[in-house]
């Protein structure tokens, strides 16, 4: 079986050729979203690198070659080119998110936060999306490779984190579930005494005075931060130890929710408060690039389950709750309108990020530091808010009736019909390869056209006595 779905591989790729070049193999791969960097294709790419190094051909590889490249990724490619990821046709939903990102970036608005000083240092011309899908296709436009801190963003991270490690109980006990009201920090309790919600920072800290309270400072943090490291399917994630100094020096209005917060008994008995706001400081001094925050976005979207990895980070009880609070109380005071317009959860910083889910599709992140007056990023909300009027990811969207939005996750009627005209005509030209191409997509191959014609009555009525159908039939399976 594997074997076969090799064969079909090949000549999908090949179009005719004895011989593919490895250039036209990892061209095809990332039109499916793929990248040859992912992580579950580390075994195929190096077996390619090897073959090309001991072999003469000239990074060409017949089908023996490429069997033994893929056949350790066999079923992950298969699912690629059949078009089986959640979206199917990644290329043109990229070329979607290009145009929102083009029309999103001539809004010229929005203040850098100057509060921090580091952060007032930051670049107001930034402005990149990167999103990953549950099945890890990537995609990735504008200034995606720089880092930044997560700032607030690491609210909800951390949430979860505590959440899996300790249970949805005992850290409610010390922190709430509903939306303030007011600014996120303010220094005020819910009606129990305990901080609103985990995203204003009173609740915030007391989230991160939770996590190993009985470690030091410095396991504290390597903890949060191997957590941290496996959402982001190991890639890019820092420290900016200036920013941490920065917030240190500056953040009296936090030092000040601090003592309120001690005051009030809001900490675990025998937590120090100091150690906590220390741990907070650093938390939102962790620096990733859009490309890896997409990636624990998407951990986020996947149920905890980071896509590119296949590991299992957080629990799905913490992953449920996070996105829950996120969709309620992420967004600063712009929540419930970012709720009401976007219906999506998501999180937002003063480094001008905004970490965005898309429940069982995909995660993403914006970053543009110039902020509106409520300290959202002012190109990430109109990003937030056009990708959502065109596609039908708001929560509440009818999935069955909504005509006038698209849905990336199924093909359309214009594509079906598409697919139907290629058969036949592949079948009226003999052109075995694409047929082929056909049948790894797992297309009906006994579609009919209008006339109730399918492609065997095509080929047999243009001369198919000489048409290699056994061949064809011997390699797919009818239905």
């Amino acid at each position: 079986m594997l074997s076969r779905l090799g064969d079909l591989l090949f000549y999908t790729i090949a179009e005719g050729q004895e011989r593919i070049p490895i250039h036209k193999f990892t061209t095809a791969l990332k039109a499916t979203g793929l990248q040859t960097s992912d992580p579950r294709l580390r075994d195929c790419m190096s077996q390619m690198r090897r073959m090309v190094r001991e072999s003469s051909s000239g990074g060409l590889l017949d089908r023996d070659l490429f069997q033994k490249c893929v056949s350790s990724n066999i079923v992950l490619l298969t699912q690629a080119f059949r078009k089986k990821f959640v979206i199917p046709d990644f290329e043109e939903f990229t070329g979607h998110v290009d145009r929102i990102f083009e029309d999103a970036g001539e809004f010229t608005g929005g203040k850098v936060a100057a509060y921090i000083p580091q952060l007032a240092k930051s670049n107001p011309d930034l402005w990149g999306v990167s999103l990953c899908t549950v099945d890890g296709q990537r995609h990735s436009v504008g200034h995606t490779k720089i880092p930044f801190c997560l700032q607030s963003c690491v609210k909800p991270l951390t949430y979860a984190i505590s959440v899996s490690t300790l249970g949805t109980d005992y850290v409610h006990t010390f922190v709430g579930k509903e939306p303030s009201g007011l600014r996120y920090n303010k220094l005020s309790l819910n009606e129990e005494g305990i901080p609103h919600n985990p995203m204003v920072n009173a609740g915030a800290i007391v989230v991160s005075s939770l996590i190993k309270m009985d470690c030091n400072k410095a396991e504290k943090f390597d903890f949060v931060l191997q957590y941290l490291n496996k959402m982001a399917g190991n890639e890019f994630v820092g420290f900016s130890n200036a920013t941490f100094q920065s917030e240190k020096e500056t953040g009296d209005r936090n030092y000040a929710i601090g003592y309120y917060l001690k005051e009030k008994k809001c900490f675990p008995k025998g937590v120090d408060m100091m150690a906590a706001l220390d741990l907070y400081f650093q938390l939102c001094s962790v620096e990733v690039t859009c490309e890896s925050g997409s990636v624990m976005a998407a951990t986020l979207a996947n149920g905890g389950i980071c896509p590119i990895t296949g590991e299992s980070v957080l629990s799905a009880e913490a992953v449920r709750n996070t996105l829950s609070l996120m969709h309620s109380c992420g967004m600063y005071d712009f929540s419930g309108q970012f709720a009401f317009h976007v219906g999506l959860p998501a999180k937002s910083a003063v480094s001008g990020a905004i970490l965005l889910v898309v429940p069982n599709v995909m995660g993403m992140m914006c970053l543009s530091p110039p902020l509106d007056k409520l300290g959202n990023s002012h190109r990430g909300i109109s990003f937030c808010q056009k990708l959502v009027s065109l596609f039908n990811f708001h929560n509440y969207d009818n999935l069955r009736h909504c005509a006038r939005k698209l849905d990336p996750r199924r093909e359309g009627g214009e594509v079906r019909n598409k697919t139907v005209v290629n058969l036949l005509f592949a079948a009226y030209s003999g052109d075995v390869s694409a047929l082929r191409r056909f049948a790894l997509s797992a297309m009906d191959m006994e579609q009919k056209d209008y006339d109730s014609r399918t492609a065997l009555h095509v080929a047999a009525a243009e001369g198919g006595a000489t048409f290699p159908w056994t061949m064809l039939c011997s390699s797919i399976t009818w239905r």
